[in-house]
């Protein structure tokens, strides 16, 4: 991870690291469960000539410092909410992606008034378990993720092709470089036990919802169907992209969140 020209902003005792570059406006990318903000550094490069792209730490991941006390999706949300104005905006867009899909969907719940546009990509609902979203396939996710680094090669094919690890071998080191200490592993790993209130009708803001076509992770028809939930909400499968398209292709990511982002729709 590169922490290099991170700034930070002080809310309920975190303290949140993040990089903000490009110029336009404002667009906070929430990254997944086991990333940090650099997941995106090839993705904001691309939308940071349309848009004031922020990237940043969520709680327990990169440089971004927090209590030991535990969390959950709601107190994710308030985080991104409060980075937001913290940085003088009264709204901004919102991807999110993976776990940062399912902050994301609870902060335009939570905190409409800050949301102009937003952006799933290969999440799911606030509320489900893995087990319920994948259940063939999360048990041997686990146990691959158990079995690391053995496993690396295995458990990358949840998140990318086999096709895209042999061309870019290099992927497997993302799965491999976690920084994260045994605390802050538990703190986020019981993330999705704590039980939440949510209902997709009171997301008010226009939606994209983005599948990879080739998620092992989770199943694009469970992505899709949030864009039925949501009231204004559009749909596109990205075929052949795998759980983080973001990595894998963000010319085609950004080009589809670039083309939502300047429509002209409405709310």
């Amino acid at each position: 991870m590169d922490t290099t020209a991170m700034d930070t902003i002080e809310a309920s005792g975190t303290t949140i690291a993040f990089k903000r570059s490009g110029k336009g406006p404002p667009l906070l990318l929430l990254h997944g469960a086991e990333a940090d903000h650099s997941m995106f550094d090839a993705f904001g490069a691309l939308l940071a000539p349309h848009f004031t792209v922020i990237a940043y730490d969520q709680r327990d991941s990169g440089a971004t410092r927090n209590p030991p006390q535990p969390y959950g999706l709601e107190e994710l949300a308030d985080d991104a909410a409060a980075l937001i104005a913290a940085l003088g905006y009264r709204r901004a867009h919102v991807f999110g992606t993976s776990l940062g899909g399912v902050i994301a969907q609870v902060l335009a719940a939570r905190h409409a008034g800050r949301i102009d546009r937003l952006v799933l990509s290969s999440t799911f609902r606030p509320g489900a378990s893995m087990m319920s979203i994948n259940p063939e396939g999360f048990p041997a996710f686990v146990a691959l993720r158990n079995g690391m680094p053995e496993s690396v090669c295995e458990f990358a094919e949840y998140f990318v092709p086999p096709d895209y690890i042999a061309a870019h071998p290099e992927v497997l080191a993302i799965f491999t470089s976690s920084t994260r200490n045994a605390e802050q592993k538990q703190r986020r790993g019981a993330i999705l036990t704590r039980p939440i209130a949510f209902a997709p009708d009171a997301i008010s803001a226009p939606t994209l919802v983005l599948a990879g076509g080739a998620d092992r992770l989770i199943p694009p028809a469970h992505t899709l169907s949030l864009a039925r939930e949501i009231s204004d909400a559009k749909a596109v499968t990205m075929a052949g992209l795998g759980h983080i398209g973001t990595i894998q292709d963000p010319a085609a990511v950004a080009k589809e969140v670039q083309a939502f982002l300047r429509s002209d729709q409405t709310k």
